[in-house]
Formats: C-alpha cells, structure tokens, sequence
C-alpha cells in the first residue's frame, strides 16, 4: 500500500511541476531558470510543513508518503536544477548560474525553515 500513496503523490507531482515550470518560465524573459526555482521552493515550502505537521503528530505517515514522497519528490527536481546551472556556465551566463545555485540553496532551505515554523505555529 505504501508505493501506491508514493505512485498516486507522483501522478500528481509530475505533471505539476511540468505545468508550473512552462506557466512560470513564460512569463519571465530571463535565461534565469524561474520555473525551475518556483516548483524547488514550493515543494521546499511543503515539505517543511508536513514535517512539522508530523512532528506535531497532526500528519501521520501516510500523508507525508504521498504527499512527501510522491508529491514532492515529483514536483522539485534536483537534477534539472544542476543541468539548467550547467547550462547557464557553458553558454558563459555564470552571474545567472551563481545567482541560481545560491538563491536556490537560501530560498529552499529559508521555504523549509518557514513551512516548520508554521506548522508549529498552528499544530503545537
């Protein structure tokens, strides 16, 4: 039962990530990767907040394996992040693939930090 909840959170986490980037990528004429960086954030947002919604105990396992695992781990991608900085190095768009590394890092980690602190804020 446990992999399905992970397969049901990834059908929907895919597919949003794939929406939100070109959504948010068209939006921006920057080879700045904003699409890339919204759904990172955004999963990073959510992730912290189940976690503190789990620590709390107001989420058990279940919701944080569909919708952290499944979800999250379709929606943010790790992998595009690193290639889209590769990108930017080789075609000499180095301050946008510095700004991207860093920004991605304090803005991800900032997002999870937030998400917790709510979580406590309304669950503890």
């Amino acid at each position: 039962m446990n992999w399905l909840l992970v397969v049901m959170g990834a059908m929907v986490g895919a597919p949003l990530r794939y929406l939100t980037d070109r959504a948010v990528q068209s939006r921006h004429d920057s080879v700045f990767p904003w699409g890339t960086f919204a759904v990172n954030v955004t999963g990073c947002l959510i992730l912290g907040l189940l976690t503190g919604a789990v620590a709390a105990g107001a989420a058990g396992s279940r919701l944080q394996l569909l919708l952290g695992t499944g979800l999250c781990g379709a929606l943010t991608t790790y992998s595009t992040f690193s290639y889209e900085t590769l990108r930017l190095t080789e075609t000499g768009a180095r301050f946008y693939a510095v700004a991207n590394a860093v920004a991605s890092v304090v803005a991800g980690l900032g997002a999870a930090f937030v998400g917790a602190a709510l979580a406590r804020a309304v669950w503890a």
